[in-house]
This record gives C-alpha cells, structure tokens and sequence, in this order.
C-alpha cells in the first residue's frame, strides 16, 4: 500500500530543498569570492612590505635622499594567515552564514522528504535510483552541516551543493512514483545495511571528490604562484589534501562492509554469493580504484596529486555505476525503476 499524499509532500519537500539550495550555492560563492579578494588584497600588501625591508636592507641606501618611514619587521606583522582559518579578519562572513542557513534549512527538507518517501511506500526508501539519489544527498547534506558546526568550512559550500543539487536534478529525471519493492529487494534487514552504507559511503566519497577537486585547482595555483580571486579564499594546498585524504580513510572501510554485505544478500536472494553480475563487477572495481588511492597515498613513489586524480577516477566510476550500469546494463541488479 502507497499513501499519494505522503508522497506528494515528500516532492513538494524535495523540490522546494533543490530551489533553497540554488540560493545557497549563490551565497557561499559570494563569500568565497569576497574571501578571496581580500585575502589577495592582504598578500599583495604583504609583498610590498617585503620589498620595501629588502630595499632598506641594501648596503648605501641610508645615504639616499629622504628618510623612509619606519617599518613594522615584528614576526607577527609579515606572518601568513594560518591556514586553517577561512576569511581574513575585518571580512565579512555574511553571505557564507546565510549560505549556511540555507543549507540547514534544505537539509532538513531533504531529509524531511526522505522520510515522507519511505512513510508513503511503509519501507525503506532505499528501492529504486530516484530514492538512492535522495538518500545518498541527505547524507552528504548531513555530514557537511554538521562538520560546519565544529570547523569553520564555509568555503567548502559550493563544492558540496553543487554536487548535491546535480544529484537531486538527476533524481527527478530518474523520478520513479512510490510503489513497492520488487521480490529480490524484499528483505528489510539486508536493505537497510546494504543500501543504507552505500549511500553513506557516496556521500563521503562525494564530499571527498568535492575536496580534491579544491586541493588541485588550488595546488595549481600555487605551484604558478598565482593564487587570485576565488582561489585564494580557499586554505592552502597541503591542508585541503590532507582533508581529502582523511575523508576517503573513512569511506573505504564502509565501501568495503558494501561489498561484503552485497555478497551476502546475493547469496540469500539468488543462492550465490558472486556471479559477476554487472552491478557486483562495478562495485569491486569502485572498491579496488579507492584501494590504488589509498595505496598511492602511502607510497612515497607517488605524489599527492597524482593519488588525488586516482581518487577522482573512483568517483567517475560511482557515477558510471549508477548511471551507465543501472539504465544501460540488464543484470540482476537492474531495478532502477526508471522504464517503470
């Protein structure tokens, strides 16, 4: 039994999510954009500080014309902003703290939404790709508004919305109307574990990729010496690389319960634990591209941004599978619901 009203509310709820975080996305650019202008603004004052106490330094310049005015050469007047904090002070943090906002308020219509969805089919809203696609982005709203309340990760916004918006979009092209599950999904326990770390674990990587993407646009940067605009809103290099690193150290250990999991429902529902099926086939090779990760990472052989293009590989392979593998490939796994 499927209650319409519930799922009309779940829409509406989602939906109307998808538009506030559109404001959202506005905001945080705005902030990172004001961020990083002043933070170029307080390098290039820096640097002419810098010229200036290396002229003085010049042996013969004392007998120049004109006394220069005395300069500041305390440690704490040429230091560079630690890296960990986010906006220069005398900025203003507004449109990143109403970005955020937003985004608390959209998360709660997700999440909110979400759960209306699985009230209106009476199960977990785990059964077809438009439900894992909601699923998977309140998970990744979650993470987010929460570690934004223990560290300031206000430039992080746009690289977590807009991936998240992409995916509720997607989700309403794939929109499959509440129904129930089809035999092979009909087992409540292996469900809820199975599916429900997916979707955690794509929330994680997602946040992941997020941060690599971040980290290269700003070790490029860096490496040119030009940190302008945008870009010099962001924390240094190392510090977004090392973030990366820890996010994809908690993912894989789920991604792996995934995989091990999957195995086990395969064998409750179709009597084996693997038949290179090609869902099961896609979900190993997600799982040993985030292993090369890993591996790279620690392998001193390998830069840190060469292991970061490898984490971004598994990413395009979750996005192969849950788009290319689920509404091209026929297999065992192929109940998307989107022909529905």
């Amino acid at each position: 039994m499927t209650d319409p009203q519930l799922s009309l509310a779940s829409d509406i709820a989602v939906w109307a999510s998808l538009a506030v975080l559109a404001l959202a996305l506005i905001s945080f650019s705005a902030h990172l954009a004001l961020t990083g202008a002043a933070k170029e603004r307080r390098a290039d004052v820096r640097a002419h500080e810098q010229t200036r106490i290396s002229v003085l330094a010049v042996p013969g310049h004392e007998g120049r014309v004109g006394t220069p005015e005395p300069l500041d050469e305390s440690p704490s007047a040429a230091a560079v902003e630690p890296p960990s904090v986010s906006h220069p002070s005398g900025v203003t943090r507004r449109w990143g703290i109403i970005g955020m906002q937003l985004t608390w308020i959209a998360t709660f219509g997700v999440v909110g939404g979400t759960v209306l969805r699985g009230l209106s089919v009476q199960r977990w809203p785990l059964g077809n790709m438009y439900e894992f696609a909601i699923v998977s982005a309140s998970f990744a709203l979650v993470v987010f508004a929460l570690w934004s309340t223990k560290r300031d990760r206000l430039w992080l916004g746009p690289f977590v919305v807009l991936p998240v918006m992409a995916i509720l979009t997607a989700g309403k092209i794939w929109y499959t109307e509440a129904s129930q599950l089809m035999p092979a999904l009909d087992n409540t326990m292996w469900l809820s574990i199975h599916v429900t770390l997916a979707t955690l674990s794509v929330a994680l990587f997602i946040i992941g990729a997020a941060l690599g993407i971040a980290f290269l646009l700003r070790d490029s940067a860096e490496r040119k010496g030009r940190v302008r605009g945008w870009l010099a809103g962001l924390p240094q290099a190392s510090k977004l690389e090392t973030m990366t690193y820890g996010i994809h150290i908690f993912a894989f250990p789920l991604w792996t319960v995934v995989l091990i999991t999957g195995a086990i429902w395969a064998e409750v529902a179709w009597g084996r634990y693997w038949g290179w099926d090609p869902k099961e086939v896609w979900t190993f090779v997600i799982w040993a591209v985030y292993a090369a990760y890993l591996h790279a990472r620690a392998t001193s052989s390998w830069t840190k941004r060469r292991a970061t293009w490898v984490a971004l590989v598994g990413m395009l392979c979750i996005i192969l599978n849950y788009t290319v593998v689920n509404l091209l490939i026929t297999g065992l796994h192929s109940y998307s619901g989107v022909a529905a």
